[in-house]
């Protein structure tokens, strides 16, 4: 009898070439000392020599020299051991799940590798479209342990069967249960709802599921869909599209020269030059502009931008006065604005909330969101976020307020 020495079986699943839809597991490596016949130890041997130097499907063959000795089960553990790692590498997965299955059923495994290769098994079925097995052997373990993970698979295994009416009312529930419980659900599950939810044509499922992703995991895929639907959806104001462009601006979702100046354009048209000049500096800093054929006009945009910034504040006080004389609120909302992105923030926010108080606005909601935007600027977030709180509307600006909070709250890296 000789002592053989099983090592180097981390590499069961490492070729087994699992997409994010199928479960990966990590199997530590593994020792045994058992009592084995020479005949028997013999092509064990050669078989992980084989293994080691990357003749996965060698080692196979060598182990098929073992069929028909008669192994004890202390031998046939070893040999499926070694044949398990063997076939995952080869890409031979009904050799492997057959290895799997008899050694998980051997009554030697620990808990954790148990674990581990009934996670590994499901992994094989998956990746055979054996969806019928996988099932089965998820619910075995779920029976074993109440594992997110494992309802995960659960759920990947009914989308890949194409029972999405199954996969959806398990990501329901389990959603449900990080809501009940304050939770923040993982990327995974909400990505896989929002996955169901456009493929089944659920849009205000969908965008709610992107606002989550968005608030909790900021990507600048999750923002730009979320912008890209607000302005194409029925109803929308026109007039909103310049703070679209503001939160992509804070996302940094802007990357067209075209794009820096047309925001820039905007803000100047309403009066907050400093803005346009932060707007044109940020361009200009990412090397979007002042770059290629257009860097004169680029030019011309940045020298407006600063002389409309040093005419504003020569003007201010009479401007000023001139809208308070004539009870212009709109009009003083937009100068206070303007004068928090020029530094004078405790001025210009008592300006805005003093004109939206005295009321007779053309829009209550647009000003009530520029004052969010506002206290954001002057870096007052809990005064932010109130103030956006209180933003109604159903024409684009309810939407925008609250993706300014998801923004304050979640900044984009």
């Amino acid at each position: 009898m000789i002592k053989f020495r099983l090592a180097h079986l981390g590499l069961a699943l490492a070729a087994l070439g699992f997409t994010a839809a199928t479960p990966v597991v990590g199997l530590s490596t593994a020792y045994a000392a058992e009592a084995v016949r020479p005949e028997i130890g013999g092509p064990l041997q050669a078989a992980q020599k084989m293994m080691q130097a990357g003749r996965a499907k060698d080692a196979l063959n060598e182990l098929r020299k073992l069929d028909g000795k008669n192994p004890t089960a202390s031998e046939q553990y070893l040999i499926e051991r070694v044949r398990a790692a063997a076939a995952s590498t080869a890409g031979d997965y009904d050799t492997a799940a057959r290895s799997f299955e008899k050694l998980i059923d051997s009554g030697k495994l620990s808990a954790s590798e148990r674990a581990n290769f009934s996670e590994g098994l499901i992994g094989i079925y998956m990746r055979a479209k054996e969806f019928g097995k996988a099932n089965a052997a998820i619910q075995r373990s779920l029976k074993e342990r109440d594992d997110p993970k494992l309802r995960a698979y659960l759920i990947q295994n009914y989308m890949a069967m194409g029972n999405t009416a199954e996969a959806t009312r398990l990501l329901e529930a389990d959603l449900r249960s990080y809501d009940k419980s304050g939770r923040t659900p993982p990327e995974e599950p909400l990505q896989m709802m929002a996955n169901l939810q456009n493929k089944s044509g659920d849009k205000a499922g969908y965008v709610a599921t992107i606002e989550k992703l968005a608030a909790h995991y900021p990507k600048a895929s999750y923002w730009a869909d979320l912008l890209n639907r607000i302005v194409s959806k029925p109803g929308f104001a026109d007039r909103l599209r310049v703070d679209v462009s503001r939160l992509q601006l804070a996302n940094n979702l802007l990357k067209k020269p075209s794009e820096y100046m047309e925001l820039a354009q905007l803000v100047l048209r309403d009066g907050a030059a400093a803005e346009a000049v932060k707007i044109v500096d940020k361009g200009y800093k990412a090397g979007i502009l002042g770059v290629g054929a257009d860097a004169p006009r680029h030019q011309r945009l940045k020298d407006l931008a600063d002389k409309t910034l040093a005419d504003f504040n020569k003007n201010l006080a009479t401007t000023e006065a001139t809208l308070q004389k004539v009870a212009d609120n709109d009009g003083l909302v937009s100068l206070g604005y303007a004068m928090v992105q020029a530094g004078q923030a405790e001025k210009g926010l008592a300006l805005m909330e003093k004109a939206i108080a005295a009321d007779h606005l053309k829009h209550p909601d647009d000003a009530k969101l520029r004052l969010g935007q506002a206290y954001a600027a002057a870096g007052q977030k809990a005064k932010a976020i109130t103030a956006l709180k209180s933003v109604g509307g159903k024409d684009g600006t309810a939407e925008l307020a609250r993706y300014w909070i998801m923004a304050i709250n979640h900044p984009m890296a």
